[in-house]
């Protein structure tokens, strides 16, 4: 009788260091211990050999490695993606004819006119990056003021197509939003430029619009100050604002009408308000909803959880979202992201999770959208590869059955071999199953006729790729 040893061979990896995406994103980014980044989702432009794309080919619903040196930090907007390298050169891909990417195509990496850049973000339609001497620059769409370069454009290009200075020196950090910016000063102090609409910038001027779409067209394109001191972070969502103090509380303004505020209700406000009033130490935000980290590393979040990008959806499911914080992981989380509809999070043991919309596969989990609201409710590991549960059951004697879990999407090979020392890739393919849909992930390979009344020791072992 054969003898049977079934064990999971799973790819090499390293712990994930950082997360990243973007508030009109879908897509999502990462970076690994061995200092490489990676990408997952739809219409990054980004593609994996840094080459042009294969025709149709925008998205990609499982990890693909992007092969620029020393990438420090990514950023994704609304069709196209910035990647910053350590020596300080910002590259971009995406749609082409638009002027924050102007003469780039899909999936060919180029790099923008900028150098000495030491951060970067990425709006609707606009960029925007602080060089190594503090000064703001921007490029891109800018009919909402967004820039702050005192200029508004009501036609074509819409905006700068090479970066120009906007601010000359003493930044240190920046958020770009749907159509307004947000960046934060040595000193503490948090400032804004771009639309008004729902009062995302904060600035308490009467006109915005508390419920609905827009009535008037509000907007300021010159910088302007929102908060003189003590701000630590901020983070731009969709048509609101979210900031943290030095003394751990966390403030938001702007569009509400999903509960995205956390304030308890549902109307927008023109002015800092208070969310949580101590021990928050991360911030991150959606194009409707929120997160926060605490310093227990716990994970919390508020606002529309249509998609699942709360992981909440259907039990804590409240009308037009989630007006109040509410727990979504209880701990041992350590950096958090938000992209358009979906939330990732990273975790002690530099693991990578992920939850919300999947139709162009940010989650990164290898499944194809079985139709267009594809969305997953709860989290799920995304990376390192999360390893399937393997049955084994023997059926008509000489039939073996195994009867396979897969938590990823993708090919899955059955290896045999005699030899439970021979290399992974001197193992003999015997058996594969292609599951490109989480409702098939539950699959069984059957080999026939291969249990003889005596001979050799038969060893089994599970690859996916």
């Amino acid at each position: 009788m054969v003898a049977l040893l079934l064990s999971w061979q799973a790819h090499a990896s390293l712990p994930v260091t950082k997360i990243a995406s973007g508030s009109i994103a879908i897509q999502s980014y990462f970076l690994t211990a061995d200092g490489r980044a990676w990408t997952t989702g739809g219409t990054s432009g980004i593609s994996p050999n840094g080459l042009d794309l294969p025709v149709g080919q925008f998205t990609f619903n499982r990890p693909e490695q992007i092969l620029l040196p020393n990438i420090t930090a990514m950023s994704g907007g609304y069709l196209f993606t910035y990647v910053l390298l350590a020596d300080g050169t910002v590259w971009g891909s995406g749609a082409p004819g638009t002027p924050q990417i102007t003469n780039f195509n899909f999936g060919a990496v180029a790099p923008l006119p900028i150098n000495e850049v030491i951060a970067v973000a990425a709006g609707y339609r606009h960029g925007l990056f602080i060089r190594a001497d503090g000064s703001l620059w921007g490029v891109g769409y800018n009919f909402s003021g967004q820039l702050g370069d005192g200029i508004t454009y009501s036609g074509a290009p819409g905006g700068p197509t090479t970066p120009e200075q906007i601010v000359s020196a003493n930044v240190k950090a920046v958020a770009a939003g749907r159509d307004h910016s947000l960046f934060l000063k040595t000193d503490g102090s948090l400032w804004g430029m771009g639309s008004q609409s729902h009062g995302q910038l904060g600035d308490g001027r009467p006109g915005f619009t508390q419920y609905g779409a827009p009535s008037s067209f509000l907007f300021t394109n010159l910088p302007e100050q929102i908060v003189s001191g003590n701000v630590v972070a901020i983070a731009a969502g969709g048509e609101h604002s979210l900031f943290l103090k030095s003394d751990g509380s966390l403030w938001g303004m702007g569009w509400n009408l999903n509960g995205q505020l956390g304030i308890g209700n549902f109307i927008s406000t023109n002015v800092p308000m208070l969310i949580t009033a101590s021990n928050v130490v991360a911030i991150a935000a959606g194009e409707n909803h929120s997160l926060f980290l605490m310093s227990d590393g716990s994970m919390w979040g508020m606002g529309l959880d249509s998609e699942g990008q709360l992981g909440t959806w259907p039990t804590n499911f409240v009308g037009a979202g989630i007006d109040v914080p509410v727990m979504l992981v209880p701990g041992d989380v350590v950096a958090i992201a938000a992209g358009e509809y979906h939330s990732m999070y990273l975790k002690s043991d530099g693991s990578l999770w992920a939850f919300g919309l999947n139709a162009q596969g940010q989650l990164g989990d290898g499944f194809y959208p079985e139709n267009e609201f594809a969305d997953l409710e709860v989290p799920e590991q995304i990376y390192p590869v999360p390893q399937p549960f393997l049955e084994q059951a023997v059926s008509n004697g000489t039939d073996l059955q195994f009867k396979v879990n897969a938590g990823f999407g993708g090919t899955y090979y059955l290896l045999s071999s005699t030899n439970i020392n021979l290399a992974a890739n001197q193992w003999t393919p015997v058996c594969t199953n292609q599951v490109l849909y989480r409702s098939v992930s539950q699959f069984s390979m059957t080999l026939s006729n291969v249990i003889p009344t005596c001979g050799p020791q038969q060893f089994f072992q599970l690859r996916v790729e």
